[in-house]
């Protein structure tokens, strides 16, 4: 199924409505995603909240188009593919999906049996009740570090391939572009040498002849340069000019010698990292080290009862903050849920590959 037909597919509810489900997810990405698998071969059903406009997390937002190489089983896998792979993984699994929607308060909600459940509330006012609220969101919310020029916001969200652009979503969108790449990372370094071939030209930027990216890929660029194929220039972008919300024209580049350029550019890339904020999350009441949550390696439950943290946002001793890690502790969470879920049911495990019953819930045929 191509990506379009399975973003169409997904279930994605109104906001402002109030909802009523097993498990709340809070964050769409990679571990979030799978995590509707794992609960779903226990019959849990989901609601997933992300503050993006797509599921993907990390993975769709900051690097689509960027390679993955330690997911098992997939030697090399982007990250749109991995996220349309997991989409078309959990779709027999029905969950429900709040985007550009942020999480904002969680409230414990007593029942007439003494049990207890979980409302939590959004930024545009919708209210979703569970027995069990999944932390799944990354490191928080990242946003990109701006470079401190005049007027930047004002050349921001002009279109593809146009004006000011913090991430790569599309490399198609900058074919034939005259693009600038400001900074010295992995990030900067990276995407200047897949745009060199797409690009009409290509001007990196940075402050200093020395760069902090992978040695490989500043022989790379390094390489470009001495082909004449981009332009490397040693100082740091001070202004930009052009039509200000409508189109970038130039870009001034100061020297360390205080010497000025303009450099025509229909697009500039400032890599200058990302700013983690766990944002609302803090204020749950939560026990929190160095801004992640704590949980124990058994179930991936928090301080607080039926409430989880999976993924890069939590916290234990030896932990690794990889996606296949996430994935695992998914699949111990959702063992626990279940007990949280269906009280009084006995939990039975079982092996997809034996188990027809649940061989059935994914759709095999």
């Amino acid at each position: 199924m191509s990506h379009a037909d399975l973003i169409a597919s997904l279930e994605v509810l109104d906001a402002g409505q109030s909802w009523t489900t097993d498990v709340i997810i809070i964050g769409a990405g990679p571990v979030g995603l799978f995590s509707v698998f794992e609960l779903g071969l226990l019959d849990i059903k989901a609601h997933l909240v992300d503050i993006l406009d797509k599921p993907g997390g990390q993975c769709a937002e900051l690097y689509p188009e960027k390679p993955i190489y330690d997911i098992p089983a997939w030697p090399i896998i982007s990250g749109s593919d991995l996220t349309d792979r997991l989409l078309e993984q959990i779709a027999p699994f029905g969950a429900k999906y709040h985007f550009n929607e942020m999480a904002v308060a969680i409230e414990k909600v007593e029942q007439e049996d003494g049990t207890i459940k979980w409302k939590l509330t959004t930024d545009q006012g919708t209210k979703i009740e569970a027995r069990c609220i999944i932390i799944a969101a990354g490191g928080g919310s990242f946003q990109p570090k701006k470079p401190p020029i005049p007027g930047i916001d004002g050349f921001e969200n002009l279109g593809a391939g146009k004006g000011v652009h913090y991430a790569v979503r599309k490399m198609e969108a900058f074919r034939g572009k005259k693009i600038v790449i400001s900074g010295g990372g992995d990030s900067a370094l990276d995407w200047t040498v897949n745009l060199a071939n797409v690009a009409e030209r290509i001007t990196l930027v940075h402050r200093r002849d020395d760069f902090r990216a992978a040695p490989h890929t500043v022989s790379q660029m390094r390489q470009l340069v001495a082909d004449g194929k981009m332009d490397l220039v040693i100082g740091q972008a001070t202004a930009l000019k052009g039509e200000t919300g409508h189109n970038l024209e130039s870009i001034t580049i100061e020297d360390n010698d205080g010497n000025e350029q303009h450099i025509d550019a229909d697009a500039f890339l400032p890599f200058f990292g990302l700013t983690m904020k766990l944002g609302p999350v803090a204020e749950f009441g939560l026990n929190l080290h160095e801004n992640l949550i704590p949980v124990d390696t058994e179930k991936f439950e928090t301080s607080t009862k039926q409430v989880f943290a999976i993924g890069d946002i939590n916290y234990y001793p030896g932990k690794l903050k990889l996606i296949l890690s996430g994935f695992h502790e998914a699949a111990l969470m959702s063992q626990q849920a279940f007990r949280y879920v269906y009280p009084e049911k006995k939990l039975r495990f079982q092996y997809t590959t034996s188990s027809s019953e649940l061989q059935k819930k994914m759709g095999v045929k």
